[in-house]
């Protein structure tokens, strides 16, 4: 799943800016054929962005169903005998694309890019209308899913079991772009090296005939290796290893030409040659053990919601180095590939997790609803594990040849522990080896699913755990959150003796809130709290990461738990520092990349 790209053989035009936006309140929009004629409208909405919190109407941030956006393109005169499409980078969670009267692409499940290609249906040198409806929904089977509530007085609500806002619309960048008709429509990228030899093995798939070859440029521009045909190895005496916090990127190009050695089309991509892999308790990239600092994050921002903005993704970078981290999880799905190719030329370090967060209806309890149990029809089932698969797929294909990536997290906090749990991962966690066998698999442990009581760790590679002893459970005790929380990373260890990650701990903090004692919401609350997840993590040999719940405070539903949203962040939503980001900053700043040891 290539991203578009302008070279010598292929241009390309961003659609971002300012369209013409509807809320299908009536849901109408479909058979009414609003994509048929100009959107009906005065308001106006800006891409990439989030919609629920740019308007100042009620009734537009609740809306559960469609909206509909809707420009005039241009296609470039230049681009006569060239195949044309249309990209999207996401539409959560639905998007269904029309030009001008035809629905050319159609996608299920947010945060993914699709794409058409509609060369016959619009012409070099004319404009066209594109509209885009795009649906909010989840039912139980989507990623993640959801339930569809219906009031007495016929307000339909959206109800779904993960902790943070249902943000929706275009977040990511729409893209018009051409490539001639023989072109490289994929490739596949495995690094190794045995001494200072490199090797980048590559597969390259490519529509209409032609001859491949592809070559390898370092950081300077210099070739360094080439190899003929579509697939192949290519070898780098003097190899500079891509490295945590040391990143070096190659360049290769697959370049496809006809019988008389005419340029046909060409693709270029970064390339990080490391090596990833799980050794008894370790977590060893290029062969040296790695010890994970940083944070799970949130795509969040006040007004643009998950709409990415390349401007707030630096300042967000910015503050993690200022911070010491190393490394950050995707809860709880796959962002901007912007993020990812940003982590990869400044070697941070990311685990990379699918949109399947939600998978225990246990958590209806906890969420004001009822405990349902998880794995039965009508609950996580069959349509439920095919979107799953769709979405393993989905990340891989898109993320497959990203350095920076070195973890598949296959779901957050599913249920692990009830009969079916078994039976509904293996074949998710063979699917995800299957698709890439150069990465290890994992999944994030919720707190209830203790070593005692879970049915699944033996299949994944790495222990990833969410715990928050001394929050939700010995609230405000320290002391006995610290002996809790040891004695049961103890269990994990002599259990399964693999590399364990703590994906989260976090205390819900109110900024400027102080005081002298261990008093829950406290700033110094949190600060303590962290320090005794940290004293008990130096002494658990096979504890290989620390990743703080979260970065910063993001946006949820409502509920009584949260008032404007989930505190635990260590920055305020506008992104201000709580005295726990300098204590951790103090910690990971002079703390080595390998385990300290007790």
């Amino acid at each position: 799943m290539l991203k578009p790209q302008a070279n010598s053989t292929r241009e390309l035009v961003n659609l971002d800016g300012l369209y013409a936006f509807k809320v299908d309140f009536d849901r109408s929009g479909h058979t009414e054929e609003w994509f048929k004629s100009p959107l009906q409208s005065d308001l106006e909405m800006a891409v990439p962005a989030s919609y629920n919190d740019i308007f100042a109407d009620q009734a537009i941030r609740d809306h559960v169903g469609y909206v509909w956006y809707q420009r005039e393109v241009r296609v470039p005169r230049g681009w006569a005998g060239e195949r044309i499409h249309i990209r999207l980078d996401s539409a959560t969670h639905e998007g269904m694309v029309y030009v001008n009267d035809q629905l050319v692409a159609q996608h299920v499940g947010g945060y993914m890019p699709f794409s058409a290609d509609i060369t016959d249906v619009v012409e070099a040198g004319r404009s066209f209308r594109l509209t885009i409806a795009v649906n909010n929904e989840l039912t139980r089977a989507t990623i993640p899913p959801g339930k569809i509530v219906v009031t007495e007085d016929g307000r339909r609500q959206q109800t779904y079991l993960h902790d943070f806002y249902n943000y929706a619309g275009l977040h990511r960048s729409v893209w018009l772009y051409s490539t001639p008709a023989t072109a490289v429509e994929d490739i596949t990228v495995v690094t190794g090296y045995d001494g200072d030899t490199g090797t980048v093995d590559y597969v390259a798939v490519v529509l209409g005939e032609g001859r491949a070859r592809a070559s390898l440029r370092n950081a300077d521009g210099v070739e360094v290796a080439t190899a003929e045909g579509a697939s192949g190895t290519l070898s780098i005496p003097g190899v500079v290893l891509w490295q945590p916090g040391a990143a070096y990127l190659y360049e290769l190009t697959v370049e496809v030409l006809d019988d008389g050695g005419t340029l046909r089309d060409e693709y270029s991509l970064p390339v990080g040659v490391r090596t990833v892999e799980v050794e008894g308790k370790q977590f060893l990239i290029n062969g040296e053990p790695f010890y994970f600092t940083g944070f799970g994050m949130h795509e969040d921002h006040s007004s643009i919601g998950k709409g990415h903005s390349n401007a707030h993704m630096v300042n967000d970078f910015q503050l993690l180095a200022w911070t010491g981290a190393n490394s950050f999880r995707t809860s709880h799905y796959p962002y901007a590939e912007e993020v990812l190719e940003y982590a990869d030329r400044h070697g941070i370090v990311v685990i990379n997790e699918t949109p399947a967060v939600g998978l225990h209806l246990g958590f209806g309890a906890v969420f004001g609803g009822i405990a349902e149990k998880t794995y039965v029809d009508g609950g996580i089932d069959g349509n439920t594990a095919a979107s799953h698969r769709q979405s393993i797929s989905e990340i891989v294909a898109r993320d497959k040849n990203h350095p920076s990536v070195v973890i598949w997290s296959i779901a957050n906090e599913p249920n692990a522990s009830e009969e079916g749990a078994r039976e509904y991962f293996r074949p998710l966690a063979e699917l995800a080896r299957e698709l890439d066998p150069s990465r290890p698999v994992g999944y994030v442990n919720v707190m209830f699913d203790t070593p005692d009581k879970e049915l699944i760790g033996d299949l994944f590679d790495v222990i990833m755990l969410n715990r928050y002893y001394g929050w939700y459970l010995n609230n405000g005790d320290l002391q006995s959150a610290e002996q809790a929380l040891e004695k049961e990373l103890r269990a994990w260890e002599t259990k399964y003796g693999k590399p364990m990650i703590m994906t989260e701990y976090g205390a819900d903090t109110m900024p400027g809130l102080h005081s002298l004692y261990a008093q829950p919401w406290s700033e110094e609350y949190q600060a303590g709290f962290l320090d005794m997840y940290h004293r008990v993590f130096d002494r658990v040999d096979a504890m290989v990461g620390e990743q703080v719940w979260n970065f910063a405070d993001f946006q949820t539903s409502n509920g009584i738990m949260r008032v404007d949203g989930n505190k635990k962040g260590v920055f305020t939503r506008d992104r201000r520092p709580k005295a726990a980001a300098f204590a951790l900053r103090s910690r990971w700043s002079t703390l080595n990349n390998r385990k300290p040891k007790a």
